[in-house]
């Protein structure tokens, strides 16, 4: 179902064909990076939060950063909550470990930490737990609809 859904809407970006199946799993940044041979920072992580009024943002996140507590509350005003396996799945119609920013359901808004900049091309899941797609950062924004950048992270040193 979910990898259906991501389907259907990289179609209409004719990226659909571009999707990368891996043997085993890819559901974690190491798991991903080694599938695909490559850096692990270069996995775009994707994070289902809540956004403090029952709903879901989704953030986008290059693999090896982490949230900043206090960047994210100065951001958007509140510390930010991980959703549990129950919500992820409800609000992006994706499992944890495949969750992505294609094919969202109920989510509110979609974002992209300036983590991701760093990079030529960035690999987010695609609604499975051994699914890919690679990207320039310019197809990224293009086809997920982002809101708007932001710098919500802190970094691997």
């Amino acid at each position: 179902m979910s990898l259906e859904t991501v389907k259907k809407h990289l179609k209409k970006y004719k990226k659909d064909k571009k999707i990368i199946i891996v043997q085993g799993t890819s559901a974690t940044v190491l798991e991903a990076a080694n599938a695909l041979n490559i850096e692990t920072d270069n996995i775009a992580k994707t994070l289902a939060l809540s956004n403090n009024n029952g709903g879901c943002i989704v953030v986008v996140v290059s693999g090896d950063s982490k949230l900043d507590n206090l960047k994210f509350k100065s951001e958007f005003g509140y510390k930010p909550h991980m959703l549990s396996y129950e919500d992820t799945y409800k609000f992006t119609s994706h499992k944890v470990g495949g969750v992505c920013p294609f094919g969202l359901t109920n989510v509110d808004d979609v974002y992209l930490d300036v983590s991701l900049k760093k990079h030529d091309k960035v690999y987010p899941a695609c609604g499975t737990d051994n699914s890919a797609i690679e990207l320039t950062i310019e197809e990224l924004e293009k086809i997920t609809n982002y809101k708007k950048w932001i710098d919500v992270c802190k970094y691997k040193s």
